[in-house]
């Protein structure tokens, strides 16, 4: 049985001042909690139905308390609309060192100012997908622990480094060869420039684009084309990064 205790302090950390007081994060969905339980992140405990423990008995690691709990239980404890298989308290991780020359040798993707959880989680499952070394957040980002944003990870959560940092500070900290580069209606066409995965490839939100400081940052501008009869607006942030990034690697 879940006790009150325990339920109070779940759902506490719906919010960004309680996972901060008490250093943990939730996880929500059976795909989700079973990539958290094969990591190297400390679980505290793991609240999941029968059905589900049958089903990936041979998936669980002994360690944190198991506690059986129906779906109904699991679903008002969480933030999903439904949820019918698991949920996970996580102690949020140690950051890990950052260090300056690493845009030299390899591709970081830096978000400017994303506030939606879902683009940031899915910015982070990106990362994941194209083997960056990690993402690093501006301070007005969407907290990369809310419960939203690990969702949107799909797992990736657990295996991509995430950094926060004063943008602009931390780009015009970076060695003279270290390039930074950012999305612009007026730069060069994507698809014709011979990128290598080396660099800082910055991204801001799809409403308000870089802020001008980290804008002052940039040293190469990039622009993805619209379609011949093509009229949207604009694309979708996570979107624009999926189309830059493939670019990047696209001679490797």
């Amino acid at each position: 049985m879940i006790s009150k205790a325990q339920a109070k302090y779940v759902q506490s950390l719906h919010q960004k001042k309680y996972r901060q007081r008490h250093g943990a994060f939730l996880v929500e969905g059976g795909k989700s909690v079973l990539e958290l339980l094969s990591s190297g992140m400390e679980t505290e405990q793991v609240l999941l139905t029968a059905e589900f423990a049958d089903q990936n008995r041979a998936l669980l690691p002994s360690g944190p308390a198991y506690t059986l709990a129906t779906e109904a239980a699991l679903t008002q404890l969480g933030t999903l609309a439904t949820n019918t298989t698991a949920l996970a308290v996580a102690r949020l991780p140690q950051e890990a060192d950052l260090l300056p020359a690493l845009p030299t040798s390899s591709l970081v993707l830096a978000l400017d100012q994303v506030r939606d959880p879902g683009n940031v989680g899915t910015l982070i499952r990106l990362a994941d997908w194209y083997g960056l070394p990690g993402v690093v957040l501006s301070e007005t980002c969407a907290d990369p622990y809310a419960p939203k944003t690990v969702s949107a990870t799909m797992g990736s959560f657990a295996r991509v480094k995430v950094w926060s940092r004063d943008l602009p500070t931390w780009l015009q900290s970076l060695p003279p060869e270290a390039l930074v580069y950012g999305a612009d209606l007026h730069g060069d066409n994507v698809h014709h420039l011979p990128l290598q995965p080396a660099g800082v490839l910055v991204m801001g939100s799809e409403s308000h684009g870089l802020t001008p400081e980290v804008e002052a940052c940039l040293t190469r501008r990039l622009h993805i084309p619209r379609g011949p009869g093509g009229r949207a607006e604009s694309l979708n942030v996570a979107i624009s990064a999926a189309i830059l990034l493939d670019n990047f690697f696209r001679q490797v």
